[in-house]
């Protein structure tokens, strides 16, 4: 994970490789403690993401939960092959604001 922007209501994430249960952790982590520190824009760029499992789409629905409840917006980015897939295949592209 790398983090492109971190500004006080605003953050972009570029996530590189595959995101199994251990990196979804990590990420989880990281980005609900931005929304607790005040950012209420998060972008998350899976351009570089070659392998999603469910514990990855597990956080970004969470994230788009909490955001939605405190009045933010969640974004992806860069979602195609196998990951755009997965996001059509569970339906998330209707729920997810994706670029």
């Amino acid at each position: 994970m790398v983090v492109n922007t971190k500004l006080p209501n605003h953050s972009v994430y570029q996530l590189k490789g595959d995101v199994y249960v251990q990196e979804a952790a990590a990420l989880r982590q990281e980005l609900l403690q931005r929304i607790e520190e005040g950012s209420r824009e998060i972008v998350l760029d899976v351009s570089g993401v070659t392998f999603l499992d469910s514990a990855g789409l597990g956080v970004m629905v969470t994230v788009h939960k909490r955001l939605r409840a405190v009045g933010g917006h969640f974004i992806i980015q860069g979602v195609k092959g196998s990951v755009l897939e997965l996001f059509q295949t569970a339906r998330l592209h209707r729920v997810f604001q994706i670029r």
